[in-house]
């Protein structure tokens, strides 16, 4: 295995610690009682439909350095980037529903069930703000003809993140669909 495909899978297997440890915390937490309950932003299944449909597209632009389709690949990539921004945006538009039924991180007036709910979902959201930086990287080496079917290190480990933070934002809905 290549040594920095190897990293990248020690990097992956710390991320998939952090969020096991948060959902059992939370579950924990939960038990204790004083929990509030309130309905999840409608927002998040809109969010769940973009980053499907953004694996997709990162698969796509996969395939398409893989068959030396540079601009195939490109625009792929481009897609995949812009549905992760959409996702962020749906991310901050679920923050401000929360925010107008008084759910809050942290602080007077806050309840633990509120602060899991944005420390879950605004770590999920910095890890993709980071894999999208790597989608422009990888897009920006495209043009460099460095992604081809004879270097796809890159995007390989760009396709594997992207899938991984897809699998994880839908674990962690599910997880909050049935844990709220």
């Amino acid at each position: 295995m290549h040594p920095k495909k190897f990293a990248f899978w020690l990097f992956l297997v710390t991320i998939l610690m952090i969020f096991a440890a948060l959902t059992s915390a939370y579950i924990v937490r939960r038990a204790d009682g004083g929990w509030l309950e309130f309905e999840l932003p409608s927002i998040f299944w809109l969010n769940s439909v973009i980053i499907v449909l953004s694996s997709v597209t990162m698969q796509l632009a996969y395939f398409a350095a893989k068959n030396d389709s540079l601009e195939k690949t490109k625009l792929y990539l481009l897609i995949t980037s812009v549905l992760g921004l959409a996702f962020l945006v749906g991310q901050f538009y679920a923050w401000g529903d929360l925010v107008e039924i008084n759910v809050f991180f942290g602080g007077k007036g806050s309840n633990p069930s509120g602060s899991f709910l944005y420390v879950l979902t605004g770590l999920h959201g910095l890890h993709l703000v980071s894999a999208v930086i790597l989608l422009w990287v990888v897009f920006a080496q495209s043009f460099k003809y460095k992604v081809h079917s004879k270097s796809m290190l890159v995007i390989e480990c760009c396709t594997t993140y992207w899938h991984f933070l897809g699998g994880l934002w839908i674990y962690l809905f599910g997880f909050l669909l049935l844990n709220h």
